[in-house]
């Protein structure tokens, strides 16, 4: 979508609505308890392990995020409470939508008021708010660590390769000493940074990335086999237990972020065809996808539960998926009056925040 800069880059626009049907789809197909697609299912079909395992879309959505903010932001100066003040603009409105409309259902089911209250601040900090708002609490973060990783890009892509290994080593020691990493690593921007960081890295290499179109797809395959396989081992919930012990963890981030980086980066230069009206369909989606993320929990379980005992068995999981494309799409009317309504009033009150960086004499 158009940022404060007026700029629009709705090949990454394309991106956001995939990631977001990745969610959609794995949280259809597999609801929080294997239904009615058991999570033991691994598809034959080997990208499938992707939308078996969606919650990989919350990578994705990260990665772009790293990616966008390095796009708009190279060669400039940030005027970073304007920053803040247009992210908060774009974030918090519908989440708060989402927390209200979430307050209300738990305190008329006997929560109390000053326990959810207590549980929605500690959201600020921790992976606690509903509705995929824990993810929100994450992107805060790597807001705040914005103008220390700008700072060190300016110096040398060299310097955030060192976050990603203070990163990994970091995970490293805490799976010896925790013997799980899991939680931090998907929930957290202990895991999360990897993604934002090669985002970043990404932009920066974007030309060297595209003139390496075969190691690109090579990586890429390598990456959906590795995924299969992780699936094939028990995924996010069944890989021995949940939390997993498995060290796979500790770089899963940064595989699931190197990976979508190289995809955005190879797409974003080469998606040459932006007027065509399939592609503003896509990009369309892509604008609305903060809202089907938000809301999509609403709705996601309840029908997929409705299709599976009233219309047909959806226990195949490439009929389920079917279905999920055909749910997401149902989506659409709603999400784009939540972006009218919602989103889009606050984004008039947005302030530039973006100057050109001095020339040297």
């Amino acid at each position: 979508m158009k940022s404060s800069t007026g700029e629009h880059y709705i090949a990454l626009d394309h991106l956001r609505g995939l990631a977001a049907f990745f969610v959609v789809t794995w949280h259809f197909v597999h609801s929080t308890t294997g239904y009615p697609v058991p999570f033991e299912y691994v598809p034959d079909i080997l990208p499938f392990a992707l939308l078996d395992e969606g919650h990989t879309g919350v990578a994705l959505f990260m990665t772009l995020s790293g990616y966008l903010f390095a796009k708009l932001l190279n060669g400039k100066q940030i005027v970073y409470s304007a920053f803040l003040w247009n992210r908060a603009l774009r974030l918090l409105p519908l989440l708060s939508v989402v927390v209200i409309i979430d307050a209300a259902r738990k305190i008329s089911a006997g929560e109390s008021v000053m326990g959810y209250l207590y549980w929605a601040v500690r959201g600020l900090v921790l992976p606690a708010l509903p509705n995929g708002g824990w993810s929100i609490t994450v992107e805060f973060h790597f807001y705040l660590l914005l103008p220390l990783l700008l700072w060190m890009l300016r110096r040398s892509v060299l310097w955030l390769l060192v976050v990603l290994v203070a990163a990994i080593s970091f995970r490293t020691y805490l799976h010896h000493v925790q013997g799980e990493v899991q939680g931090l690593a998907y929930w957290t921007i202990i895991g999360r940074v990897d993604q934002f960081v090669l985002g970043m890295i990404a932009f920066h290499l974007r030309f060297k990335i595209n003139c390496h179109r075969w190691l690109v797809l090579l990586a890429l395959s390598g990456f959906i086999v590795l995924y299969w396989y992780f699936d094939y081992q028990g995924g996010f919930y069944r890989s021995t237990a949940y939390p997993s012990p498995s060290a796979l963890w500790i770089v899963l981030p940064t595989l699931e972020g190197l990976a979508y980086a190289l995809a955005i980066a190879t797409y974003d230069r080469r998606m040459f065809d932006t007027n065509s009206h399939v592609s503003r369909f896509f990009g369309r989606i892509g604008e609305y996808s903060y809202s089907i993320y938000l809301l999509h929990f609403f709705f996601v379980f309840a029908a997929a539960k409705f299709v599976h005992e009233n219309i047909m068995d959806i226990s195949n999981f490439y009929l389920a998926c079917l279905w999920s494309l055909l749910f997401f799409f149902m989506m659409l009317p709603l999400c784009y009056l939540s972006f009218l309504f919602i989103e889009a009033p606050f984004l008039k009150l947005r302030l530039p925040y973006v100057v050109a960086r001095p020339q040297m004499p």
